[in-house]
């Protein structure tokens, strides 16, 4: 299967892991942050990974982005291993903090990657306009990160990371340090960003509510060695308000990702 532009690749798996493993060796003896991971991702779908600290579900995403290096089974990225799909510009990237650079406008930490991708002066500017556009951040270009409140700052950084058009999302906790009051209302922007865009998303998250949420598929994991305890189909609509959450599918889902969440406890 061969990448298109910006590493696009035919209707299918967009990632797929088999009997994936990821050991570390340190000095105290090897980690095995990772076991058996056996996982297919479609194109389109909204995927969270929930599981305690130290489960392996940033390591999964790490292995994703083709920074971590799987020391067992296979992984795919559009039909691609991770560092091809990396350099075919497959994914772009969403970590904990923004990492916005304090000496450049919004604008300038948006047109970053496409600096380095070596994009025209008019097509950085075009991009960086739709962009802010799609973040609801239209007028804050020249602004600096400092003159944002933290959830707009994340704003900005999904922009930076949609900027190259990369069919793939990757986010690693992006809302955890902010409160619930804005945590809710970028959740219900991401949604529609997703709805609008058609993005296959990978989600980190340990909130239960924003994981059934968000997503079309949770995955929930174990203490470590990092496995799968459970994969939750969400039968929850498309378009979803806040108030789906009082819903008893929802709290159903709620339900059961938080028996698996204990059933891996239990059997670490």
């Amino acid at each position: 299967m061969q990448a298109t532009a910006q590493g696009r690749a035919p209707a299918g798996s967009v990632v797929e892991a088999k009997a994936l493993n990821l050991t570390f060796h340190t000095n105290d003896g090897p980690v095995h942050a990772l076991k058996d991971v056996n996982l297919a991702v479609e194109r389109g779908e909204f995927v969270s990974f929930i599981g305690p600290s130290g489960c392996g579900k940033t390591t999964f995403l790490r292995c994703v982005a083709g920074l971590e290096t799987p020391t067992g089974g296979s992984l795919s990225v559009n039909g691609l291993d991770p560092d091809a799909a990396r350099r075919a510009r497959a994914y772009g990237y969403v970590f904990q903090a923004a990492g916005l650079y304090p000496w450049r406008t919004i604008g300038g930490n948006i047109r970053l990657p496409l600096e380095i991708m070596g994009f025209s002066e008019e097509e950085k500017k075009r991009r960086v306009r739709d962009t802010l556009a799609l973040v609801d951040l239209d007028g804050f270009e020249n602004k600096y990160p400092w003159q944002l409140s933290g959830g707009m700052q994340q704003r900005a950084s999904i922009a930076r990371a949609l900027s190259f058009d990369a069919d793939l999302l990757l986010m690693d906790e992006p809302f955890g340090a902010l409160d619930e009051i804005v945590r809710d209302r970028l959740n219900e922007e991401l949604l529609s960003l997703w709805a609008r865009t058609g993005k296959t998303m990978l989600f980190v998250t340990h909130s239960i509510p924003e994981a059934v949420y968000l997503s079309t598929k949770i995955v929930v994991m174990s203490p470590r060695p990092g496995r799968i305890s459970d994969v939750i189909d969400s039968p929850l609509p498309k378009e979803r308000p806040l108030d789906i959450r009082d819903s008893r599918d929802f709290i159903d889902i709620a339900h059961r990702v938080r028996e698996g969440l204990r059933a891996g406890m239990e059997a670490a």
